[in-house]
């Protein structure tokens, strides 16, 4: 892969699919081919632009325009962040004090290692995803730090065990699959993951600098990463595709998901038979409407996170579940009402980004004082790990 990854070519050919005229404001959302296009970069987020043209049937710069078009609007973006196995990762459920639920949840978002926050209609206020590279530093952090954040009532933490799927792994499903599995050079196969906090010191300084430049903008050139980072584009390019192959990395392609007809995310808390846990985590992860499942410690053993195309789809994906597994046995359903912040990204109230936070990780023995809410640590550029959603 070179730079052409990033950039726009200069030559076209002829196109097979047109842009839609009418969707270019970006208040109007997306148009089919916008759809096929974060599709086509959800299979292969750095591929060059020719590729992904011929897999849409559309010239090369016509992708690249259309692409800078939803990422200058913050329909789309493209991120990158240590993969799933190399931190600890917990799921927080806070209870804020009456009227305290919008200062709990700025203050929450603006924490590096707290990589998403859903505000949330349920038996708690807001659902943070959280990042630390143990678990000694995971359990200061939540008590001292999210804890300590005035308005805060109570938090119950579920720490991440085996991840099935996770956002990398699903797809909008706008191209034909076999399009999309054109695509990529190493298809990946969905399997289970098991956070392993080890791998994280096994990450260079300059391994930790790519990934931390990726996440502003995962199709950064191998040119850019090098001036970014200090290291030649070979040094760059090397790292890169060496922490791909190794699974250390993971690059994705994100959208505002409810301007592409999926406004209803909805958390599950369920119950599966230990003999049955690895199974249906895995067929799960799978479904179309799952966005994230893994389990977590607790009383109820797997968390499901599912994006619906409205509140009137949460029935019918019931009774599909309970159809298909049997087994499994839903607790507890939390519909969130709106998403602050997700792997990063600040998001307004129709899912676009806005901003951003650099991912990071709980900083280890940070008293009060130097925890990562004074934002010293912000830039450090550790890049946080999934299971995110």
């Amino acid at each position: 892969m070179n730079d052409e990854a990033r950039k726009v070519p200069e030559s076209s050919s002829a196109t097979a699919l047109t842009p839609d005229s009418g969707t270019d404001g970006p208040d109007l959302g997306f148009s089919e081919l916008d759809l096929a296009l974060i599709d086509a970069l959800q299979a292969a987020p750095r591929a060059p632009w020719s590729r992904i043209g011929r897999a849409l049937g559309v010239d090369p710069t016509t992708a690249a325009r259309r692409w800078e078009r939803l990422r200058a609007s913050g329909l789309a973006w493209i991120t990158a962040y240590h993969s799933a196995g190399t931190t600890a990762v917990a799921y927080v459920e806070v209870r804020c004090r009456p009227g305290c639920l919008e200062e709990v949840s700025a203050a929450a978002a603006a924490l590096p290692w707290v990589f998403s926050v859903d505000e949330t209609a349920g038996d708690f206020d807001l659902f943070l995803s959280v990042a630390a590279p143990d678990l000694p530093a995971l359990g200061r952090s939540v008590d001292r730090v999210i804890g300590g954040l005035p308005g805060v009532r109570s938090t119950r933490t579920r720490l991440s065990i085996t991840l099935y799927g996770e956002g990398r792994d699903w797809r909008m499903r706008a191209m034909e699959p076999a399009e999309r599995a054109a695509l990529s050079t190493s298809p990946r196969t969905r399997g289970r993951v098991v956070h392993d906090t080890r791998a994280y010191d096994r990450l260079s300084p300059e391994d930790r600098a790519l990934i931390a430049a990726l996440g502003g903008d995962g199709r950064l050139g191998y040119t850019e990463l090098g001036a970014m980072t200090g290291m030649s584009e070979h040094t760059a390019r090397r790292r890169v595709q060496r922490m791909t192959r190794e699974g250390a990395i993971t690059i994705r392609c994100d959208l505002a998901h409810p301007l592409a007809g999926l406004p209803t995310m909805v958390v599950y808390r369920a119950r599966v038979p230990h003999p049955h846990l690895e199974a249906t985590g895995s067929a799960l992860a799978r479904m179309d409407q799952v966005r994230m499942c893994v389990s977590v410690s607790g009383p109820h053993n797997l968390l499901v996170l599912v994006w619906l195309h409205g509140l009137d789809g949460i029935d019918p994906f019931e009774a599909l579940l309970a159809e298909r597994f049997p087994a499994l046995e839903v607790k507890d359903r939390t519909v969130a009402l709106h998403t602050p912040k997700r792997m990063g990204r600040i998001l307004d109230a129709r899912g676009r980004a806005i901003g951003r936070v650099p991912l990071g990780t709980a900083w280890d023995g940070a008293s009060p004082d130097e925890s990562p809410l004074s934002g010293r640590h912000a830039g450090n550029g550790s890049g946080s790990s999934a299971g995110s959603k």
